[in-house]
């Protein structure tokens, strides 16, 4: 396929969060608490939501530079890691800046989700939510990771 789709998506909500600008340390958002806001006309898309512990959160990568992407890196940035594709790590740096992580619930207050564990920075667009799900996400039975 030659042709370039184009997609259009509008975000749900936006992430606030104390953390503007990736920390250089390694795993800095697995403690972080930080909050998705969703658009109001959206709260009812809400309902439930409470019912789990684990949601996976789809939110688009705003602030890096994808002037250049390398398809080939260390994870982590880590040297002592053998270079891999991009499509085999968790790199920001991708052709489409799409972002996922799975957090755990804290509580759901209106149209605001408190979150913990969310390594998207303030300011990202959040385009989708999804409940974790052992029936779907779980394989053999592994509990939910951030890694």
């Amino acid at each position: 396929m030659s042709e370039e789709l184009i997609l259009n998506c509008k975000p749900i909500g936006f992430v606030r969060s104390p953390v503007s600008e990736p920390p250089d340390e390694e795993d800095w958002w697995k403690e972080l608490v930080a909050e998705i806001v969703i658009n109001e006309s959206l709260t009812e898309a809400l309902d439930q939501i409470d019912f789990y512990e684990y949601l996976t959160i789809l939110y688009w990568i705003h602030k890096r530079d994808r002037s250049h992407i390398a398809l080939r890196v260390n994870p982590k940035g880590r040297t002592d890691i053998p270079m891999r594709g991009i499509f085999a790590t968790r790199t920001p740096d991708r052709p489409n800046p799409i972002g996922q992580t799975t957090v755990r619930l804290l509580r759901c207050e209106g149209n605001v989700l408190t979150v913990k564990g969310l390594d998207a920075l303030d300011g990202s667009p959040v385009i989708d939510i999804k409940p974790w799900n052992t029936g779907y996400d779980a394989l053999d039975g592994e509990a939910a990771s951030n890694e």
